[in-house]
């Protein structure tokens, strides 16, 4: 039988892939890629469904570290939020899935690598392009987006098969991982509907109001609350703290790689506080020149994370300049809590630049006299004052 490894998510189309490429004489080898999403009942629920559905054997690889070090954490130095709302909760997670499924592909010398992609989003060219250029000898297969098969079909075809699986289920698709899920479903595909509050895997559970502290040392999580713990910890916790207020949802609109627009829901409370707090910290710390090009840059490295060119080199370029802006990104900032909203209300610095014995500002100058900004100003405006000469004598 030709050997060949599947990307297994547990959802229903890499399910289906399973006796479907069975049926077609692949000896099927299915890899979980954990990106936080999933806990350890999860991880062996998975295995479990898997084994069922009749692969060969099945691999869970932890790549939680290794994706908050290569990807999170830039997301987080740049402030990344594509088109200003959506943390790339997903897209950003899929290279490092099909890097480490790549890995597997390898040790097991599998002619053949799978996955469950469709024909109508972006992670059919995340995980292709990956492949593409790091395997090229390997071929590449996507029975869903190949045959065009639907939802419905998948589900009947598994019926069929004598596994359980239900439509009321799997109308919604779900990807869970620690930056974040994303919720996809028929209110997804049309502008003016919206998510009803049961596609959210998580419900609102608290009231009232709450402060938290979060901690960050050169750009990167150090605690919460006083506590210190490292980065992928603080992430977890502040999800733990703010999910249950229903904090984190909305619906990206974008762009597509394939070029079409598209809209996704999404629930991640963690990375938009986590980025909010962050980005408030920089603008206390960081000077004028640091953040107008951090924000240009920024702006361009999700760009290049979103479309799948994370291999493009200069990544690694953009990745260099964000991790030398955050040396004095240190300190403190407190965030309040509420259902559906969070506020950032302020931080504390040993680098903070605003440092009253040079002025208060409305209030005091303690570093220049009147004198100095009336010259100052007439500087300034000398130029505009000879365009406008000019432009009035034509």
């Amino acid at each position: 039988m030709k050997k060949i490894v599947l990307a297994f998510s547990g959802g229903l189309d890499t399910p289906f892939c399973v006796p479907h490429l069975k049926a077609h004489g692949f000896e099927v080898h299915t890899v979980t890629v954990h990106t936080g999403g999933f806990d350890e009942q999860e991880v062996e629920r998975i295995e479990k469904r898997a084994l069922e559905l009749g692969a060969k054997s099945h691999t869970t690889v932890d790549a939680v570290e290794e994706y908050y070090k290569k990807g999170i954490k830039y997301l987080i130095f740049g402030n990344v939020l594509k088109n200003a709302t959506y943390p790339l909760s997903v897209s950003s997670e899929r290279i490092f899935q099909a890097l480490e499924v790549l890995k597997i592909v390898k040790k097991m010398k599998a002619g053949y690598v799978a996955h469950g992609s469709t024909g109508a989003g972006n992670d059919q060219v995340r995980f292709d392009l990956v492949f593409d250029v790091l395997a090229p000898e390997v071929k590449i297969l996507a029975p869903v987006r190949d045959n065009n098969f639907q939802r419905k079909f998948e589900i009947d075809y598994l019926v069929e098969k004598g596994f359980k699986f239900s439509w009321e289920k799997s109308k919604y698709s779900i990807n869970q991982g620690i930056w974040g899920t994303s919720v996809g479903g028929v209110e997804t595909l049309d502008s003016e509907k919206y998510l009803p509050e049961e596609a959210y895997p998580h419900q609102v559970i608290k009231k009232g109001e709450e402060i938290i502290t979060i901690d960050f040392k050169k750009g990167e999580l150090t605690g919460v609350n006083g506590k210190k713990m490292s980065s992928v910890e603080a992430i977890k916790e502040i999800a733990k703290l703010a999910t249950p207020y229903g904090i984190g949802r909305d619906i990206h609109v974008g762009d597509t790689i394939i070029g079409i627009k598209g809209r996704v829901g999404f629930e991640a409370a963690a990375p938009l506080i986590i980025v909010k707090a962050h980005h408030l910290l920089e603008k206390h710390v960081l000077v004028k020149g640091q953040l107008n090009w951090k924000d240009q840059i920024s702006a361009y490295y999700g760009q290049l994370m979103h479309e799948a060119q994370y291999l493009d080199p200069t990544a690694r370029d953009m990745e260099a300049f964000l991790e030398s802006t955050q040396k004095n990104v240190t300190g403190t900032v407190s965030v309040m809590l509420r259902p559906y909203c969070f506020s950032v209300l302020g931080c504390k610095s040993k680098f903070d630049l605003m440092k009253s014995e040079f002025g208060a500002y409305g209030e005091s100058n303690n570093s220049y006299t009147a004198e100095d900004i009336i010259g100052f100003t007439k500087v300034l405006a000398n130029p505009l004052r000879i365009y406008y000469n000019v432009s009035e004598k034509k």
